[in-house]
């Protein structure tokens, strides 16, 4: 097994943030913002990615993560806000995390943990609870749900202050019924919350999350950052390749419907004939045909044909000129609530679209 961390640095960040906003498949939150929090990670101590079998296999290992809708108008979270719920989990629990993972892989979302690790000398470990991003709490919880013992501890942080918006919750219980407290408290901050949840041994994790999730984020963007030194279009066909996927189409988004709902964001695009769903990541993809071309967790994507950036859901317009690619969920590094049909079940009556029928799990 290998043992040796990998020094984290200001270019890491950078193939993190584009390989994260690919992985994200339309959500895990804004790279921009993920850059920015690991810009600050690298410079304020030596971080390094570190793997899972580094560590004891008796640590505890504690899941960052951000939860909200990435449309919301009011949401914001501080860097103190991040520290923060590592300290409320402290106060709470008593315990001394041995390390931390992100929930999974975003834009956004790689970026969990990393300043907590910089700031507070907590392994940042190479296990992250999915390779992809994914709508709902329950979905990055290792399916620790499934398990009627597990009693979780959440705590999570976020809001203006000056508009009386900021909260800051900790709540203990089952996983199924603390996940809607802290999506509730994420809409009344204004749409996000950082929050730190579901300590496990670091053998847990090593058995049950995606090992490799955040290694992979950084070379699909060292990938992508290579192929844009030629152009956009060379860039997404090498990217997809990489993948193992393919380019759907290239086109102007030809209709885009998106609401906030539930502190999700929830909606439609089309593109060349072609109709995403999405609930903040992008859900289901149907050919001009009505054919289906890919369903979640399948990977599906798109990206500015002029910038080139990978643009998740909240950003689209009508008359944008996008790329739109799909890989299986078979070529992305995932961990087992991705195959659970009750949470696709769930999906289905929020896009209204068939699900189940579609996956061969």
């Amino acid at each position: 097994m290998q043992t040796n961390s990998t020094r984290l640095t200001a270019q890491s960040v950078s193939w993190a943030a584009l390989g994260g906003s690919i992985l994200g498949g339309g959500g895990g939150g804004s790279a921009d913002t993920g850059a920015q929090t690991g810009n600050l990670a690298v410079e304020f101590s030596d971080l390094h990615l570190t793997p899972i079998d580094a560590v004891d296999p008796d640590s505890i290992i504690i899941t960052a993560s951000m939860v909200g809708a990435p449309a919301a108008k009011e949401k914001y979270v501080s860097p103190a806000d991040l520290l923060r719920c590592v300290e409320l989990f402290t106060q709470k629990t008593g315990l001394k995390p041995g390390g931390i993972v992100t929930n999974e892989n975003g834009g956004g979302s790689t970026f969990n943990g990393w300043l907590q690790a910089s700031v507070l000398g907590i392994p940042l470990l190479d296990a992250p609870c999915n390779g992809r991003a994914h709508p709902t709490g329950v979905m990055g919880s290792l399916n620790l749900h499934r398990d009627p013992s597990y009693v979780t501890t959440m705590t999570c942080v976020g809001g203006r202050e000056e508009l009386g918006r900021h909260v800051e919750c900790t709540v203990t219980g089952s996983i199924t019924h603390c996940s809607k407290l802290v999506r509730a408290s994420a809409v009344e901050a204004g749409g996000l919350v950082a929050v730190v949840r579901n300590p496990v041994s670091a053998q847990f994790l090593r058995e049950n999350s995606a090992l490799g999730g955040l290694s992979h984020a950084i070379e699909t963007g060292r990938c992508y950052a290579q192929g844009l030194e030629r152009s956009v279009d060379y860039a997404v066909h090498a990217v997809a390749d990489f993948l193992g996927g393919q380019v759907l189409t290239h086109g102007t988004v030809e209709d885009y419907q998106l609401r906030s709902e539930g502190g999700f964001d929830v909606g439609t695009v089309k593109v060349c004939g072609y109709e995403m769903s999405f609930w903040n990541e992008y859900m289901t993809v149907d050919g001009p045909d009505g054919e289906r071309m890919g369903t979640f967790p399948d990977l599906i994507m798109t990206f500015d044909a002029q910038t080139g950036r990978p643009t998740p859901t909240s950003d689209l317009a009508p008359g944008q000129e996008i790329y739109l690619i799909r890989t299986s969920y078979r070529n992305l590094k995932l961990s087992a609530p991705m195959f659970d049909k009750e949470l696709l079940a769930e999906v289905e009556g929020i896009i209204h679209r068939p699900m189940l029928a579609h996956v061969d799990f």
